[in-house]
């Protein structure tokens, strides 16, 4: 199954740099040879890597350490990668984190974005590929982390500060991953105003449509009393989506 991305990974190699200076990657999956050899190429990418053998490692290490991207596989025996995501995502965790699983259709890739990880990478994959999509979770959250002047929206009783990504509703935080952060930005900053599905999926790092139509379903879940009849996020029928100041 993995045997392309085994081969491939064998032969990538890197630099390296202080190790308090790099990016810590937690690598989470119950195949050895395939973790270690993340790990060997993920160091040799300049990334400081600790890696876990299931759900229940990782979160062991999640109490003594601070990560900067998780990377998970979907399918591990006891906790599975989704039911690790729902935990992470419930105690407010917001790590971006990439999924990994040998299952690469629409329907799996929809599951994992829903359940809440930021992006979803089928096996067997390219290592270049891993490595950029990293790159581009790590750029994403420091750009978010720089932005300055008006960076505040209000709607109803919520309060979403782009800049940070936060959430809150009558002062009460409310979780959003890397992706839904993103898209809810783009809405804000264009408060009443129609956005196109083409905009938010190019701002939410997907290509695909429907990944941005299931992303903007869990916020309506998270934003409306009866998200069949949304207030806040509207959809506008073959153009796109708004959100409303009420």
């Amino acid at each position: 199954m993995y045997k392309s991305t085994s081969e491939n990974l064998s032969d990538l190699q890197g630099g390296g740099d202080t190790l308090e200076d790099l990016p810590h990657i937690l690598v989470v999956d119950d195949d050895e040879r395939l973790r270690q050899l993340l790990e060997r190429f993920l160091k040799k990418n300049a990334y400081w890597v600790s890696v876990a053998k299931d759900a229940y490692d990782a979160q062991k290490q999640l109490t003594f350490f601070q990560f900067d991207v998780i990377v998970l596989d979907v399918m591990m025996p006891g906790m599975n990668g989704i039911e690790l995501v729902h935990d992470l995502r419930s105690q407010y965790l917001a790590t971006p984190i990439l999924m990994l699983s040998a299952q690469a259709d629409t329907e799996a890739r929809i599951l994992g974005l829903d359940s809440g990880a930021d992006d979803y990478l089928g096996k067997p994959f390219e290592p270049r590929e891993l490595l950029l999509r990293i790159q581009n979770l790590l750029k994403r959250v420091r750009r978010m982390s720089c932005e300055s002047g008006e960076t505040e929206a209000r709607f109803g009783p919520f309060v979403f500060n782009w800049a940070k990504g936060s959430l809150t509703q009558g002062g009460n935080p409310i979780f959003l991953t890397e992706g839904e952060q993103r898209i809810l930005a783009l809405l804000a900053q264009n408060m009443d105003d129609v956005v196109s599905r083409e905009a938010l999926s190019a701002v939410g790092a997907s290509d695909n449509e429907r990944t941005t139509d299931v992303r903007i379903n869990r916020l309506r879940r998270k934003l409306e009393a009866d998200p069949s009849r949304p207030i806040f996020l509207q959809t506008i029928r073959g153009v796109g989506y708004r959100l409303c100041d009420h």
